[in-house]
């Protein structure tokens, strides 16, 4: 696909400006461009200085993509080959889940999980990094943003899957990295980027999942004051996280937590512009008398919303 900085001299509205509000947002290709949301898009630059100038210039590209049929997919049946050949389901380490959602997390997608504080969604991570690392054989990226990793019920997890025989191999196949902001988030995502690029010519294990626990507390900082720069940046946090996902067939699970919505109902948190960025958002709760959680689909592409399941972490 062509670099969005090699159309200005064919298409003057796409300027040194426009080349910089797509870079703001990850945005360097026509590719690039495909993979966006283009509502979020248009709200976006509508927030800029020259909004009228960066909407056409949208439109232009738009044009361009229709003109020389640049598509990601020509037709559907290209779509159904690359789910079946290329996208596949990891299991989650938990049946009743598994059941709930097609199989388990599917590559190629961006899964969030929702819920309070002690709900139990960085155990249902550390379970799945265990899971897919055990039954995958590949590598899970652990992006730990709020001290959560623990290598101790990683250990426990991988004991209840496999047996103590195989700990030390699997675990060396769950890869930490501590990340406390945005922005050195954006710098690990792109050197995980260049990496994926490389994988399977230097002998190593394929990468097959990435997890963010906690997303929310990396975006959530940024999104104060009301200006557009916080959400421009959570935006392209999350085309980022797609992108890699998409263009490397990987799963990518991230956790976020919940807020106040309006009447006091509880809704996970990140508002509308995120809203639309996940492919699967699961919402988790726990019954603490019995130490059962609950997770029901609040989005899915395959799935009905609303459907649920009981399980025990530690089962």
């Amino acid at each position: 696909m062509a670099p969005i900085n090699s159309l200005e001299k064919d298409h003057p509205l796409l300027d040194s400006s426009f080349e910089y509000f797509c870079a703001s947002h990850s945005i360097f290709t026509v590719e690039d461009f495909l993979l966006q949301d283009l509502t979020v898009l248009a709200q976006l630059a509508e927030q800029g200085p020259n909004s009228d100038r960066l909407k056409q210039g949208i439109n232009q590209v738009l044009c361009i993509i229709d003109k020389n049929h640049h598509q990601p997919w020509s037709n559907g049946m290209q779509f159904l080959q690359d789910a079946l050949l290329n996208k596949h389901v990891l299991s989650t380490g938990f049946q009743g889940v598994d059941a709930l959602i097609g199989g388990g997390l599917r590559e190629g997608q961006l899964t969030e999980l929702v819920g309070l504080s002690s709900s139990g969604k960085t155990q249902v991570c550390l379970r799945v990094a265990a899971s897919i690392a055990e039954q995958h054989m590949g590598r899970v990226i652990f992006m730990d943003t709020c001290n959560s990793f623990s290598p101790q019920r990683i250990q426990h997890f991988v004991d209840q899957i496999s047996g103590s025989a195989l700990t030390e191999k699997i675990m060396s196949n769950i890869l930490c990295c501590p990340v406390f902001d945005i922005f050195s988030m954006f710098d690990v995502l792109h050197q995980i980027e260049i990496s994926l690029k490389s994988q399977g010519h230097n002998g190593d294990l394929k990468v097959r999942s990435l997890i963010v626990d906690s997303i929310s507390s990396l975006i959530t900082p940024i999104l104060g004051g009301g200006g557009p720069q916080g959400h421009a940046l959570m935006t392209s946090a999350g085309i980022l996280l797609k992108k890699l996902a998409h263009e490397h067939n990987i799963a990518v699970l991230v956790t976020n937590h919940m807020v106040a919505g309006d009447g006091g109902n509880l809704k996970p948190a990140l508002g509308e512009s995120w809203k639309s960025i996940p492919h699967v958002r699961l919402q988790i709760s726990r019954d603490c008398e019995n130490n059962i959680h609950h997770i029901i689909i609040l989005k899915h592409p395959s799935q009905a919303s609303g459907k649920a399941t009981r399980f025990n972490v530690d089962d």
